[in-house]
């Protein structure tokens, strides 16, 4: 995940990322909604499967999808390496999940299935 707009650079107007998912299938979130805020997703590279709540479409560089609050979403990498731009709006503090998750990872930790629903819940993210 890389950072290019922040909620706090944008004064609370937007956070923009780019996530960049490795040649390993099942880099992606599993279906989820947030409550406070908008999801779009731009495929700049590869495969992105996009989940709009209703079906899965295969996306590729240049298609995009948006996701109002309270949308049930989710995204894989199906076919290897792929990359897209997330933008959230308003721009919640998506960082610390993000830094979360990398640690979690990173250290091999398990969590609960309590623990996940606490860290999800802090973070407006709501696994479906």
């Amino acid at each position: 995940m890389h950072y290019l707009a922040t909620g706090e650079s944008t004064g609370g107007q937007y956070g923009l990322y780019r996530w960049d998912m490795g040649a390993e299938p099942g880099r992606g979130a599993g279906a989820h909604f947030h409550r406070t805020m908008s999801e779009s997703f731009f495929v700049l590279s590869g495969t992105v499967a996009l989940y709009d709540g209703d079906r899965w479409v295969d996306a590729s560089p240049g298609d995009f999808l948006f996701v109002p609050p309270g949308g049930i979403h989710a995204f894989d990498n199906p076919r290897g390496a792929a990359s897209m731009l997330v933008l959230f709006a308003p721009g919640a503090p998506r960082e610390a999940y993000f830094e979360e998750l990398a640690e979690i990872v990173e250290s091999g930790r398990r969590l609960s299935e309590q623990e996940w629903t606490d860290l999800y819940h802090r973070h407006d993210q709501y696994m479906v």
